[in-house]
């Protein structure tokens, strides 16, 4: 047995089972996402939520699911059918292939590579096309402006976040998540996290993964009152379902990289207790619960404030903080918090 393992079967076989695990574990967690973003909805507006199908309601989300799947796929006469099936496939594949590079612990990573980071950033930016992709093979003028402002917006946020993600790497001199994470180990432990040094960057990447994600307040791409759902309109069934369960799991995404980034990934809040993953998992969910609540308790904004925060806001205000940082790196400013490279060296 320990033979075939060693062999390129063995190895083939030892990857696709390594890939299954994250991808279950993915989508397990999407049904709870979508249940606990329901429920905390009806929770704000004074509703029951789902509570009818299966106990407490539970597998309401995979009755919607199954739902989706058994209906009709309905493709407008006069759309590319091909960049039409395409558009949902690849906004759903994207969200699932960045995975690839989350750490839940220091062995549990699929892929533990030195541009991790790099790695997630290039798949996120990718996302776009199949919004893009999606509006324009409608062959329609709703979806067709709802993917053009959702592709201003994405890569409007995506020039933020990247600049916070620059502070961090300054700080730790890696683009490896567990060398950032490892950065953070110390005898204070919640105290130790970059959520302390970069505490307004913290807000700042909070609010962009909302905008990145097309979350309220910054849903403008699917602004009922203006484009009817947006790139989305025109699809049902299935391919809804895959670009519904694309954007909840690039959410998740984010509360991993909010969790990674800040607040110290595995590691535990309070020094004697252990490390884990179920930690990473523990945070990550308390982020999903942040932008449920934002969602139930924020007004839309209008597409000219987007925009305006964006480009005039957070763009000059993370350019300055990772100046900053290099600059407190350097010259050990602030008792070192800002270089801590060789401890995640």
């Amino acid at each position: 047995m320990s033979d075939f393992m060693m062999s390129t079967g063995g190895t083939a076989l030892i990857i696709v089972a390594q890939c299954l695990a994250v991808v279950s574990f993915v989508m397990i967690s999407l049904l709870f996402l979508v249940y606990g973003d329901r429920k905390i909805w009806a929770a704000v507006q004074l509703r029951r939520g789902p509570n009818v199908v299966g106990v407490f309601g539970l597998l309401q989300t995979v009755a919607d699911a199954l739902k989706y799947v058994v209906k009709e796929v309905v493709v407008p006469a006069g759309s590319d059918r091909t960049v039409f099936i395409l558009a949902p496939l690849t906004s759903f594949v994207l969200a699932m292939v960045a995975w690839a590079v989350i750490p839940f612990n220091d062995t549990w990573v699929l892929s533990d590579i030195n541009v991790a980071i790099l790695y997630v950033f290039a798949i996120s930016s990718l996302e776009v096309y199949g919004v893009i992709m999606g509006g324009w093979a409608s062959n329609s003028k709703y979806p067709f402006l709802g993917s053009l402002r959702s592709a201003a917006q994405m890569i409007s946020y995506e020039v933020s976040i990247g600049l916070i993600i620059i502070g961090v790497i300054l700080s730790t001199g890696s683009m490896n998540f567990g060398d950032i994470v490892r950065a953070q180990e110390g005898d204070l432990g919640f105290f130790n996290w970059y959520w302390l040094p970069h505490l307004p960057m913290v807000f700042l990447f909070f609010i962009s993964a909302l905008a990145e994600t097309n979350r309220p307040p910054f849903d403008l791409p699917e602004a009922e009152s203006e484009l009817v759902a947006g790139y989305q309109v025109e699809y049902s069934s299935t391919p809804f379902l895959l670009f519904m369960a694309g954007e909840y799991i690039a959410i998740f995404l984010m509360c991993a990289l909010t969790s990674l980034l800040f607040f110290g990934g595995w590691l535990s809040p309070i020094p004697f207790l252990p490390d884990g993953p179920l930690w990473m998992v523990a945070k990550m969910a308390f982020f999903f619960f942040l932008f449920a609540m934002v969602k139930a308790i924020t007004p839309r904004y209008r597409y000219d404030q987007l925009m305006r925060l964006g480009w005039k806001v957070f763009l000059p205000f993370s350019l300055v903080w990772v100046v900053f940082v290099a600059f407190a790196a350097k010259f050990g400013w602030f008792w070192g918090v800002f270089a801590r490279w060789s401890v995640g060296a």
